[in-house]
């Protein structure tokens, strides 16, 4: 069983969340989640696996809500993502959003108005397009 822990200190270690699980039973894994982009540091959220489902019941009904270097955390079995589902959703091309050179409005690239992508310089209506004089 695949086990979500949160509510982490970002000081927890993932042999910490292994060391915190062992008592229960096997652990075949235990892995603290760390953003890449901020010197490897802690999201305050990890994953344990877990071989029996019977131990990891257990480590998830004595382990949730319960303090854990001055946090009380959240232990509940994950559940998968269902398939094809993704984090960060594509926008079809010209759709609106921010970013690039805005000039009012909203909408990427190089925007002066409406809610367009790409270079708009439609000053007013919703843009769109990749180069509109219109």
């Amino acid at each position: 069983m695949n086990i979500y822990v949160g509510n982490l200190s970002w000081n927890m270690t993932s042999e910490d969340l292994e060391n915190l699980f062992t008592p229960f039973g096997a652990v075949a894994s235990a892995k603290i989640v760390t953003d890449k982009f901020n010197n490897n540091r802690s999201k305050g959220f990890g994953f344990v696996e877990m071989p029996n489902d019977d131990e990891a019941r257990a480590a998830i009904s004595q382990l949730h809500d319960t303090e854990m270097l001055g946090r009380n955390i959240v232990v509940n079995e994950s559940t998968p993502r269902p398939e094809g589902e993704r984090t960060f959703k594509k926008k079809p091309y010209g759709a609106g959003g921010g970013g690039g050179f805005n000039r009012g409005g909203s909408g990427g690239g190089f925007n002066r108005g409406g809610t367009g992508g790409g270079y708009n310089r439609d000053r007013g209506g919703n843009g769109g397009g990749e180069y509109n004089r219109y």
